[in-house]
């Protein structure tokens, strides 16, 4: 799931138009095709790299390999061609994802190679690295003085000089532009005149940017969980936390109505608010390992979190056992050796979030807060912001609209009750797209739409099969979410 902005957007469009270009990069023409061999991980899938400029504006300067896998369509005689795919994140992999044998259905595994590949600054793609120390040395992810605001900011400052001096000149050319030259250079390897693209969540931007900039080098496009590319801080955080507020409301719903839900017949947004007071005091112990005691951003972070599938069983058993005091008391995990870093050198190179000092960002979260009573902000758009404060330099690839669509007709799905990226913003990007665009609808819940009911899958393969889209308006009926591994919730710890 992410957003950056404004007076050089004028000349950035008028740039970003001129270089529009229906020829094949030259640098990836030069670099011939990919040597394909038999993947490590999986023997019947292939596995190769390409080597792209680290700066596109110098295309014969330093490279980077990127890490490209390819599942070959399982008849080759009804192949339809390429369908590249990007699973978002921003630091999600693109060849664990083609490399996933059950995501797409047997159809589309049928007639097309399925190709990902791990943008640049991720897993196999040179990751962005840091040093662990540095990184385990983040503060709290909740700013509640000015204080604390300037201590993120410094840390922030500490941690971009710390990776960059780790990584090299990669960092700072991770850009989702920069990716855009790196699809295209792909696509010409592959010897592929048109490609189809599949984006979940943040991989939407990359489609969408794609398909402005080489328009006629798209035979269809999906795009799953829509970022829009133009809300500012205010919009990001306002309306990541709209979003999830919208999610707790139904998982509230569906507890009136469904036996199954731990909390049935009680008043969850009492004990919901009741769990909040007592984490604001620091009273609230983990039901999971009592020993501890959650944090605000911790406890919104579980009901955040029990949104993406949804889980919602697990959520209500969490709040019975939390309420009461009770749950299995576990050890607590050893910490993670972590070093590869990559979701902030993306997303502060994607979005521009200025925030003016810690009265400022206060003055916004309580003007958010009091919209979203029981999620008073998205755990991701605040990391994802406090992540970018006190950033120096400009932003690469800053918010802005996109050009209608000049490709053939673009197919956005999104959930009604999407608790990452909201339905307001799939609508607004299809009317960005212009009639060319059809956005199906799933009245249901949780993040990323495919797969989740035979009314939703099928009009996707129907769509890349033919490149016909749905009717407008297009509407798939919700699939409520199953008790299967009902259990407790790990709240998310660390940063971010």
């Amino acid at each position: 799931m992410r957003a950056q902005t404004r007076p050089i957007l004028a000349a950035f469009l008028t740039v970003l138009a001129a270089v529009t270009t229906a020829a094949a990069p030259a640098y990836a023409v030069r670099g011939g095709a990919p040597k394909w061999q038999p993947c490590e991980e999986d023997r019947t899938a292939q596995c190769a790299t390409l080597d792209v400029p680290v700066d596109w504006a110098q295309p014969y300067g330093a490279t980077v390999a990127i890490a490209l896998a390819r599942r070959p369509a399982a008849d080759p005689k009804q192949r339809i061609g390429t369908l590249v795919v990007n699973p978002g994140g921003p630091g999600g992999s693109g060849v664990d994802f083609a490399l996933d044998s059950t995501f797409f259905s047997p159809e589309l595994r049928r007639r097309f190679d399925i190709v990902g590949f791990d943008p640049r600054g991720i897993s196999r793609s040179h990751p962005i690295v840091c040093t662990t120390t540095v990184l385990t040395a983040a503060p709290p992810p909740a700013i509640d003085s000015a204080k604390a605001y300037n201590a993120f900011v410094a840390y922030n400052r500490r941690l971009a000089a710390d990776c960059a001096q780790r990584t090299g000149p990669l960092y700072g050319n991770v850009d989702t532009l920069s990716v855009v030259r790196d699809l295209e250079a792909v696509r010409a390897a592959l010897g592929q005149e048109r490609i189809s693209f599949y984006g979940a969540s943040y991989g939407t931007l990359l489609g969408q940017q794609y398909a402005e900039r080489y328009p006629q080098r798209v035979r269809a496009m999906v795009l799953d969980s829509v970022m829009d590319h133009t809300v500012d801080t205010d919009g990001f955080l306002g309306g990541e936390a709209l979003t999830a507020q919208d999610s707790f409301d139904e998982f509230v719903a569906w507890c009136a109505r469904s036996t199954e839900c731990a909390v049935h017949g009680r008043d969850v947004r009492k004990l919901w608010a009741g769990l909040l007071a007592s984490a604001r005091r620091g009273t609230l112990r983990d039901p999971n390992d009592t020993a501890y005691k959650l944090t605000l951003h911790e406890l919104v972070g579980v009901a955040f979190s029990s949104m993406y599938d949804p889980q919602w069983h697990s959520l209500g058993v969490f709040i019975k056992e939390a309420t009461g005091g009770a749950g299995t008391k576990l050890g607590r995990a050893a910490a993670v050796d972590v070093s590869e870093h990559n979701f902030h050198a993306v997303f502060c190179d994607d979005w521009s979030m200025p925030v003016a000092g810690y009265a400022d960002l206060r003055a916004r979260l309580d003007r958010i807060a009091a919209k979203s009573p029981q999620m008073p902000f998205s755990p991701l758009a605040l990391t994802s912001v406090y992540g970018c404060l006190g950033r120096t330099g400009t932003t690469a690839n800053p918010q802005r609209a996109l050009s209608p669509a000049r490709t053939g007709p673009v197919l956005l799905v999104n959930a009604r009750h999407d608790p990452a990226t909201p339905y307001a913003w799939a609508r607004h990007v299809a009317a960005q797209l212009g009639p060319k665009a059809t956005l199906l609808t799933y009245e249901g819940w949780g993040h990323t739409v495919y797969g989740r009911s035979d009314c939703v899958g099928g009009a996707v393969d129907r769509y890349l099969l033919t490149v016909r889209p749905p009717a407008a308006g297009i509407r798939c009926p919700g699939v409520e979410p199953k008790a299967a591994g009902v259990g407790g919730i790990a709240p998310r710890r660390g940063y971010p």
